[in-house]
């Protein structure tokens, strides 16, 4: 299983990647709030794209590097930023 964390300013942004994700065909993506980390303004959040990939079993392979590089370039295309594993965030 392969997890990804794709963070955008704005919730439309992020929507309409995941939509684009979800097309392709990613076993699981949702659409998440992420509150910043350390700030004091509650309304002070991204949005974030949360990607599940079950059919990628080795995450040191060449499929879990182009699905870096893949995420990456999504991610700055849109104006975000890409986090490879989102599990450190928690």
């Amino acid at each position: 299983m392969s997890e990804h964390l794709l963070v955008f300013p704005d919730r439309e942004t992020a929507e309409d990647v995941a939509a684009e994700l979800a097309h392709e065909g990613f076993s699981e993506v949702r659409v998440v709030r992420e509150a910043l980390a350390g700030e004091d303004d509650l309304d002070d959040h991204e949005w974030a794209v949360h990607v599940v990939e079950e059919m990628v079993a080795d995450e040191s392979g060449p499929v879990e590097s182009g699905l870096r590089d893949r995420f990456s370039a999504l991610a700055e295309e849109h104006g975000g930023w890409y986090e490879p594993d989102p599990t450190a965030r928690a």
